[in-house]
């Protein structure tokens, strides 16, 4: 039974950075507050120097927008503020501004599961400037981290070649909200089950789990601990085989499992969770086959990651099941997808949307103006590119050009005859309304394995990808270029 909740059921309108606020506040005190604004959430990178990113995070958006609104607790809180002079901090209109503030955004968004690269918005939100700026801060919390573990949840799944991934990692994660979100992500990007009961009934992902070592080391003997675990689950039988000696502990598993075949039952497996995993699951194999349980299944764990599972392929390993944690709900090569959220156009007092640019020394850093919208181009089920474009313009081309936003010598033709067209970013809400139906979490996941069956091995390969090429429609970079070369006073 699918468990729905919202995500988030109490004001948490205050998880911001202190400057969303007084910006919030100068936006009222100038009269800028409910001016029409169009900001973008993106990144810049793909994570883990990898082709490609898996985004993650949609759901928990949703709630937040359905609820934001600052309660009384938190009015008060604002209102006590002091300046350094013991002046309020803000005045007591704005705070009654606040308090009678709705959510009325228009929010667009890659559906989770959506495989995404750089400068492509995940989200994009239109409304009110005071409104846009106070999402900004916990869009990009939500979206940075879920997205993060997703990834790289996928890479480490994508290692394994279609065999099961437990995510084992609630121990080490970041704090409760970290592991559950971890676990949620982990699950979109391809892990098969949790160990994080709580993630389990929030999210309807499937749990898993046996014993640890502690069980074991609880008895006089590692037999006896087997007899007993066999005896409270004789259907679930996956014995930890390394808490003393290994190979003893392989012998006294298949001891184990002889004596639960006369019962009827039959052990599922075994799990090593030290030493060399690739030798040890070899002799397991050997010994399991000669012993008459050739489908036992061989679990391994032991701070695994993409870069180990993919070592033990190339030896051989014979490994069913894969365990990961600590490295994989820490993201613990890179601890940050370091997404950002940037004003890309304002509306005038004629009703014109003015593009915004953001100059920068480094190209990576300029972002991309104006209201635009993104298109995937599909041909016989391969992705063959995306284009970022201006939405006021037509798609219906016979053929584009695509500029690399941060290398304009790259370019991409693309005929667009026979094509398949995605429309990558989908309404959420309109008006402050939810129009999105949302889908559960199982759909999520079967989303993003799609999403991957699009692109090539050589875009999801762990080291030196291929870049798949992400570009602007010539409209659109022709504006972005004009725009900077006039913001660094030069003539366009």
């Amino acid at each position: 039974m699918k468990i729905t909740k919202d995500l988030y059921q109490s004001s948490l309108a205050l998880l911001t950075d202190f400057y969303q606020l007084t910006m919030a506040y100068a936006y009222w005190k100038s009269g800028k507050a409910e001016q029409e604004a169009v900001f973008n959430l993106f990144f810049r990178k793909n994570p883990f120097q990898g082709g490609y990113t898996i985004a993650a995070g949609l759901d928990y958006i949703v709630d937040f927008c359905r609820n934001f609104s600052f309660d009384e607790a938190d009015l008060e809180y604002l209102g006590d503020m002091k300046n350094e002079d013991g002046s309020p901090t803000f005045q007591k209109e704005f705070i009654d501004y606040l308090r009678n503030l709705e959510f009325s955004c228009d929010v667009d968004a890659v559906e989770e599961g959506t495989v995404v690269f750089p400068n492509i918005p995940i989200v994009k939100v239109k409304g009110p400037l005071i409104q846009c700026q106070l999402l900004e801060t916990p869009l990009l919390n939500i979206i940075n981290f879920q997205t993060l573990i997703a990834t790289k949840a996928s890479r480490i799944t994508e290692a394994a070649k279609g065999q099961s991934v437990l995510e084992f990692g609630l121990r080490r994660a970041q704090g409760i909200d970290g592991a559950l979100a971890a676990s949620r992500a982990s699950y979109i990007g391809g892990c098969s089950a949790t160990s994080n009961v709580m993630a389990g009934k929030l999210f309807d992902i499937p749990v898993s789990g046996t014993h640890a070592h502690s069980w074991i080391m609880s008895f006089d003997s590692e037999l006896e601990a087997f007899h007993a675990y066999a005896s409270a689950f004789p259907d679930k039988c996956v014995f930890l085989v390394d808490t003393y000696d290994t190979i003893n502990g392989i012998k006294n598993a298949i001891a184990v499992g002889k004596s639960l075949r006369e019962k009827g039952k039959e052990m599922v497996g075994i799990r090593i969770d030290s030493g060399d995993l690739a030798y040890y699951s070899t002799v397991a194999r050997e010994m399991l086959d000669e012993a008459g349980f050739p489908n036992a299944v061989i679990v391994a764990s032991n701070d695994l990651d993409e870069q180990i599972i993919t070592s033990l392929k190339i030896q051989e390993a014979h490994i069913n099941v894969w365990g990961v944690g600590t490295k994989l709900v820490t993201a613990y090569d890179q601890p940050a997808l370091g997404a950002v959220y940037k004003l890309a156009a304002i509306k005038q007092e004629s009703g014109i949307w003015e593009p915004k640019v953001k100059v920068s020394q480094q190209s990576i850093k300029i972002n991309i103006p104006g209201v635009h919208e993104v298109v995937r181009f599909i041909r016989n089920g391969k992705a063959l590119a995306d284009m970022i474009y201006l939405s006021e313009n037509s798609v219906e081309k016979n053929n584009y050009t695509i500029i690399d936003p941060n290398d304009p010598t790259k370019r991409k033709k693309i005929q667009v005859n026979g094509l398949e067209r995605e429309y990558l970013l989908k309404p959420i809400f309109k008006n402050g309304e939810k129009v999105y139906t949302r889908p559960d979490i199982h759909q999520i996941r079967e989303n993003a394995k799609r999403n991957l069956t699009l692109f090539d091995k050589a875009h999801k390969r762990l080291i030196n990808p291929h870049i798949y090429p992400v570009g602007l429609e010539q409209d659109l970079y022709t504006l972005r270029t004009d725009l900077v070369l006039k913001m660094k006073n030069y003539d366009a």
